[in-house]
């Protein structure tokens, strides 16, 4: 039965039209069902371009499996352990298409950087095909295979590789291992990398930061406030600054999106993609992976702030939007930091793959978490949520789903006390019911934290006036409590923190910034002589 429908092939053939050489595919092959989809799979991309050929006959001791190499240069090479469909099909056509000599999207700079690296690179991504973080690393790192003889990559399906998975230790994904040994965790592009890589990088953006000229707007954060600000402002044709610590911010880690009006559904990294490429059809600066630790207000009204960034670099402007956003809740229990990323997880649809047939729990009872446990328990052998209120506050259909899945326990008025391992992994938490005080034991292997979001504002604290959940305070016009000085998004008190709200509060920000300028920049009136 073929792996790819009409509509697929007809979509890859066209893109197969862009190799710039001829590539091989080599497939390493066991006995399962799994293998015979590898085969179907590399046997119909080879039947679509002139340029592509396949064997089975490949050694690879992880089967299935499957290389990707060019015909003049074997030392181009990236290679699957599994089948990338889902999110990771689009890793697999970009793949076919770098190794095959055509030029990815990324800055020359960038990718100059990438083919002068010297060295021995040997990496290997575990991801699972639900997670919508995997693609960026993956798709990195294959670049970086393609055009760089001194890296390789394999990128191994954690869930059909369960084995080395429990091996290596890996409960979280994207991992990444360089050598042998962890490099690294979680989303990261090629940019990102390569900073890790290449030690002279900070210093060489922090020396060309330093040198720019102070901007009209000086956006501070790049999710989907951050952009809506910065096209606004971009679009009165004054000089704007986008320093985004991660272009998209949060929205990366977003899964479905079905409450954008206008779109019926949508997934968050799509959702950043299309913003980055909205934000870059104007000229505005944007400076990612910048991180900003400090903000100096303008002593005078219309003197310029500054704000100064992890690299040692400073930012100047004369108005600033603040738009950095929140960041997952954690529940600052023993053993939350020590089992972090080996049991301790905060996002499900990443990371509930590799818990497969294991039993978890979830820490939460709002939408997040309920959705949370209706996907693990599809996955996992058993799911226990833990709720501190007395009832769920997830929606009422969201609860009734739930409720008839037989392989949960719902455990409310609990408060979560410690998580236990054994050294290596988690092995269980305890709670203590808050109406009787007694303390209770779940043996587990996963616990999902999903309690809610923290302003991403302590840099911030003593410059501008923060809530006691240490918010910024705006007005209705997106204002601080410092002049020409303003906020948007979910670090912000406005209350209900949703992608199109935020969007609204960018623009409306940035307009406030817009008419701030304008009436701080007309001169005062000449005296009149007496």
């Amino acid at each position: 039965m073929p792996v790819l429908d009409a509509s697929t092939t007809a979509t890859l053939k066209q893109y197969l039209g862009n190799l710039r050489r001829p590539i091989e595919l080599v497939a390493s092959l066991g006995d399962g069902p799994k293998s015979a989809e590898v085969q179907s799979l590399v046997e119909e991309i080879a039947v679509l371009s002139d340029k592509v050929t396949a064997r089975t006959d490949g050694t690879d001791a992880r089967k299935p499996s499957f290389a990707i190499h060019a015909v003049d240069d074997p030392r181009a090479e990236v290679v699957f352990a599994g089948l990338p469909m889902g999110h990771e099909f689009t890793s697999l056509i970009l793949a076919l298409l770098h190794v095959g000599g055509h030029p990815p999207k990324e800055e020359e700079e960038l990718l100059d950087s990438v083919r002068n690296l010297e060295g021995e690179y040997r990496f290997e991504t575990f991801f699972s095909l639900s997670c919508q973080n995997c693609p960026d690393v993956v798709q990195a790192l294959n670049i970086m295979a393609a055009l760089n003889p001194n890296v390789s990559h394999v990128a191994i399906d954690g869930a059909l590789f369960q084995d080395e998975v429990d091996s290596r230790k890996v409960m979280a994904v994207p991992m990444v291992f360089l050598n042998g040994e962890v490099f690294g965790q979680g989303r990261m592009d090629l940019a990102q990398i390569m900073a890790k890589l290449d030690t002279g990088a900070v210093a060489r953006a922090a020396e060309k930061i330093a040198g720019k000229e102070p901007f009209d707007v000086l956006v501070v954060g790049g999710g989907p406030a951050g952009a809506a600000a910065a096209i606004y402002a971009a679009r009165k044709g004054i000089r704007t600054g986008v320093a985004a610590e991660r272009f998209g911010g949060q929205v990366l880690d977003t899964l479905a999106i079905e409450n954008f009006i206008s779109v019926s559904h949508t997934e968050g990294p799509k959702l950043a993609a299309a913003l980055e490429q909205h934000v870059k059809d104007y000229e505005v600066d944007v400076m990612n992976l910048q991180k900003a630790t400090q903000l100096i207000p303008a002593k005078d009204l219309g003197g310029l702030h500054e704000v100064r960034l992890e690299n040692g670099a400073s930012l100047k402007a004369k108005t600033i939007i603040l738009s950095t956003g929140a960041r997952w809740r954690q529940m600052g229990v023993p053993g939350e930091d020590e089992y972090r990323n080996r049991g301790v997880a905060y996002c499900p649809h990443c990371d509930g793959p590799l818990f497969k047939g294991k039993r978890t729990a979830v820490i939460g009872g709002g939408n997040s978490g309920v959705e949370a446990a209706i996907d693990l328990a599809g996955i996992t052998a058993h799911v226990t949520l833990i709720e501190f209120d007395s009832q769920l506050r997830a929606d009422a259909v969201l609860q009734a789903k739930l409720r008839s899945l037989p392989n949960v326990t719902i455990v409310t008025s609990a408060l979560t006390t410690e998580v236990l391992g054994d050294g290596e992994k988690v092995v269980g938490l305890r709670y203590r019911d808050r109406n009787s005080e007694e303390e209770h034991l779940v043996e587990l292997e996963g616990i999902f934290v999903q309690i809610g979001l923290i302003p991403n504002s302590e840099w911030l604290d003593g410059a501008v006036a923060l809530s006691n959940r240490g918010e910024i305070e705006v007005d209705a016009r997106g204002a601080t409590s410092v002049p020409g000085i303003f906020a948007a998004g979910d670090v912000t008190t406005v209350p209900y923190k949703q992608i199109v709200i935020a969007m609204g509060e960018g623009s409306k920000a940035s307009l406030s910034a817009f008419d701030h300028l304008i009436r701080t920049s007309v001169p005062e009136p000449e005296a009149v002589p007496a």
